[in-house]
């Protein structure tokens, strides 16, 4: 994998990925508050990976998954520089007729096997989830992951 910034003014980047353009930018007053911040983006690479890994698996077993949405809830830290993630949450909220073991698992699956960036990130601080299934919760966790397979 190979990224890159391009500074274009102030606190704002233009970051490019697999040939795609992300921007980025610090909050005011430092930037412009006009992108997401660095942060920001990690929590986001978060999201997208584990969702990624649990729609494959739903798909996997024909579950019927109308829509799903991953949101990740972010504890940092204050008073010192810099500051870092000390706490994530990590929220499914699925909707459809799916079997709520099935979700379950997905989701369990893809925080303690499948989802690297989750497994970067849990090696520095805890990552809790939560499984809800059309309004409901039906499940909850933390990622855990072999240790050998940080390395």
């Amino acid at each position: 994998m190979k990224v890159k910034v391009l500074w274009k003014e102030k606190m704002f980047f233009s970051g490019e990925a697999s040939g795609f353009a992300v921007p980025m930018d610090a909050r005011s007053p430092i930037g412009s508050s006009s992108a997401p911040t660095p942060k920001e983006l990690v929590a986001l690479g978060l999201a997208g990976c584990t969702a990624m890994d649990v729609a494959a698996l739903m798909k996997k077993h024909r579950q019927p998954v109308e829509s799903m949405e991953v949101a990740v809830n972010v504890q940092t830290s204050e008073g010192r520089t810099p500051s870092v993630f000390q706490d994530i949450e990590v929220v499914f909220q699925a909707k459809g007729a799916v079997d709520k073991d099935k979700l379950v698992e997905a989701v369990h699956l893809s925080q303690t096997q499948y989802c690297g960036v989750s497994e970067m990130l849990a090696n520095f601080c805890p990552v809790h989830y939560r499984v809800e299934l059309n309004g409901e919760q039906v499940g909850k966790g933390e990622a855990r992951f072999k240790k050998e397979a940080f390395k």
